[in-house]
């Protein structure tokens, strides 16, 4: 399958459910989604693709960081079937009924009660939406914060991934393919440079050293605002 970066934001979310289905039919249970695009609220991401998981019915729980968040949720969506919590909201948020879990936007206030969660999931799929975890392995103090990264973070599959790297150049990552940079012109999408993990800003940098030059130092300045952000 070969697929091509999204037009939109609506293409982006079925992209996503895409990647995660394939992930799931590949034995990947523990995974992750990351649409950062500019004014796109948790909610409304979560709204858009949790409809991959509707014949689930009362047997998917969707939690958000906190009850006001999730309490605001239910509201906006009309009381769906599905249960909507905050993370810390139920004594026991994982039960033996559940065959889904998925988190919107946690954070690392709530690190370990979602790793916890993820253990008692088992083999059930366990999927982040935007999730803000990563912060807890950049700010951790040493060996903890490795620790973090090893026993958890390290276990999910990034399976969907799309951020702007600059006005017409995206980081992009669609289970199963690689990692890769696009760039968007009038012409069509080119693609930049492709990856077998997740680059970091240093390995985004190299391969856009040939764009750079033909750009100018405008392009450089947008794009390392944006690197700084991509640090891991």
């Amino acid at each position: 399958m070969n697929w091509t970066p999204p037009d939109s934001l609506a293409t982006a979310i079925a992209q996503a459910q895409q990647a995660t289905t394939h992930a799931l039919a590949d034995g990947k249970t523990r995974l992750q989604i990351e649409v950062v695009l500019p004014d796109l609220s948790p909610m409304a991401l979560a709204h858009d693709y949790l409809p991959l998981f509707s014949e689930l019915g009362a047997d998917l729980k969707v939690f958000f960081a906190d009850a006001g968040a999730a309490a605001l949720a239910r509201r906006e969506w009309g009381n769906p079937s599905y249960s909507v919590r905050g993370v810390n909201e139920l004594i026991t948020p994982v039960a033996a009924s559940d065959r889904a879990v998925i988190i919107v936007a946690p954070t690392p206030v709530e690190v370990t009660t979602i790793e916890q969660m993820c253990l008692t999931a088992g083999d059930r799929p366990f999927i982040l939406l935007n999730p803000k975890l990563q912060d807890v392995a950049v700010v951790g103090i040493g060996y903890a914060g490795r620790q973090l990264r090893e026993r958890f973070l390290n276990t999910l599959e990034l399976c969907y991934y799309l951020r702007p790297l600059a006005e017409e150049i995206i980081l992009w990552r669609c289970y199963p393919q690689p990692w890769q940079i696009w760039q968007y012109s009038p012409l069509g999408s080119t693609c930049l440079a492709e990856f077998d993990q997740r680059p970091s800003g240093e390995a985004i940098e190299r391969a856009l050293a040939a764009q750079r030059g033909r750009s100018g130092e405008g392009f450089v300045s947008r794009l390392r605002r944006f690197l700084r952000a991509l640090q891991t």
